[in-house]
């Protein structure tokens, strides 16, 4: 019988500490959004990134989502030499919270802008 190996060990008891721990930086949370919103598969793909990912933190990133079962991976189907990066149920779960930071920092860019104020000049 194969052990699944657990996650890296949290600081605390905290659920809050433990979720900043898995996706507390920015890497890992625009590597999900690229995998939920753009199907990104590949290393090559996530280095294609509109931010520009360095190749030593993505790879730093995406093995702590794994550890995390955030991600897991399989063979590319297409060369046995790479790897595809795929959700865990664990990751796809993570689609409302995304959604939610998504829509609270699109309404307070909207509230800072004045987009909501009327125009003082009539």
């Amino acid at each position: 019988m194969v052990r699944k190996k657990a996650g890296p060990k949290p600081r605390s008891g905290c659920p809050l500490n433990a979720s900043v721990e898995m996706l507390g930086d920015r890497w890992s949370l625009l590597i999900i959004r690229d995998m939920m919103l753009q199907g990104a598969r590949t290393y090559k793909t996530f280095l294609e990134c509109y931010e520009g990912i360095a190749t030593n933190i993505l790879a730093d990133r995406l093995r702590k989502l794994a550890a995390y079962g955030i991600i897991t991976t399989e063979p590319d189907p297409s060369d046995g030499r790479k790897v595809i990066y795929l959700l865990t149920k664990k990751g796809i779960d993570l689609a409302p919270v995304l959604t939610e930071m998504v829509l609270g920092s699109r309404a307070r860019r909207y509230r800072q802008s004045g987009a909501g104020k009327a125009n003082a000049r009539g």
